[in-house]
């Protein structure tokens, strides 16, 4: 008697949820015929943090003009370079490896190259830390304790 109880509640439940949901939205477009050439894509407009579009001179908030910068991308060996310049000058350059991460280097005005953090790229530092092969210098075998104690 009680798994009938069980069942009838359950199923009350089950049809009670399946009826309750909405159906298909109607205002729904119709799905595209199998021939549709679809909508073309196109490149989408930089605008500012007010949301106007950008031209290539636009003006800022602060009655400024900002311009777009000019890259120019070329290979060098196996690595992309990306030279960014405004109104001649560069300013940044990004290095991408075939395999690898992208490098972001800043360029000061006497055309130094800075990190992204303002800082001189930090060249490798290499440390002999033991060498094989090699006979201790002169000045170490003159200086160590003999093994002749005189006997003892």
């Amino acid at each position: 008697m009680k798994t009938a109880i069980l069942l009838t509640a359950a199923s009350v439940l089950f049809v009670s949820s399946a009826l309750a949901q909405s159906p298909a939205a109607t205002n729904a477009p119709p799905p595209p015929g199998i021939h549709d050439p679809g909508v073309k894509s196109v490149e989408p407009a930089v605008r500012t943090s007010s949301g106007q579009p950008v031209s290539a001179s636009a003006p800022t908030g602060d009655g400024k003009h900002m311009t777009l910068p000019d890259v120019s991308v070329h290979e060098q060996g196996d690595n992309q370079v990306q030279e960014y310049r405004r109104s001649g000058m560069l300013y940044m350059i990004v290095v991408t490896p075939k395999h690898g991460i992208p490098q972001t280097y800043m360029v000061d005005p006497q055309g130094r190259l800075l990190d992204e953090h303002g800082k001189k790229p930090v060249g490798t530092v290499m440390y002999k830390v033991l060498e094989w092969g090699k006979s201790k210098p002169a000045s170490e075998e003159s200086t160590a304790p003999s093994s002749d104690d005189g006997g003892h």
